[in-house]
């Protein structure tokens, strides 16, 4: 499983065809990859990784305070693109990414234990699989990312 993790001043997601729209202030857009192999303990890893990565200034302006600490809130968007490989050729391949019927519960498992990690109103979601437009007002800029597979080679 991989997340790209932005911080933002605010973000919001819209879906023309579900007349669908989430939008967040201050905190964390993460862009969620779930790959074939992924399980709950990469759910696990990486919610409460972001839930606790420390990136929000502090009165010293030093990178020291959560998505918590700042009572800020999340945004999760499923991103099976972030599994594309484009090594060969000039069109990505995406035979590492889940399957709807992995992926799919996996996502949700992940945003459960965002709500889990830092209250149900704090985080928000697009639709899995749909045709989105995310709105990124990245702060910094801060991206961050993580994969939850580099703690086997580490």
């Amino acid at each position: 499983m991989k997340v790209v993790v932005q911080k933002v001043t605010e973000a919001g997601v819209y879906i023309n065809d579900e007349n669908y729209s989430a939008e967040i202030g201050k905190g964390l857009v993460i862009l969620l990859g779930i790959k074939h192999d992924d399980s709950i303990e990469d759910v696990n890893f990486l919610a409460d990784k972001c839930s606790n990565l420390r990136i929000f200034l502090d009165e010293n302006e030093k990178m020291n305070l959560s998505v918590k600490d700042v009572d800020g809130e999340v945004l999760v968007i499923s991103q099976f693109t972030l599994y594309g490989d484009a090594q060969k050729g000039n069109r990505p391949s995406f035979t590492d990414a889940a399957r709807p019927e992995t992926a799919i519960p996996l996502y949700e498992k992940f945003i459960q234990r965002m709500k889990e990690n830092l209250g149900g109103s704090k985080v928000k979601s697009g639709i899995f699989g749909a045709m989105m437009l995310v709105k990124i007002f990245n702060d910094g800029p801060v991206t961050i990312i993580i994969d939850s597979k580099r703690l086997e080679k580490n």
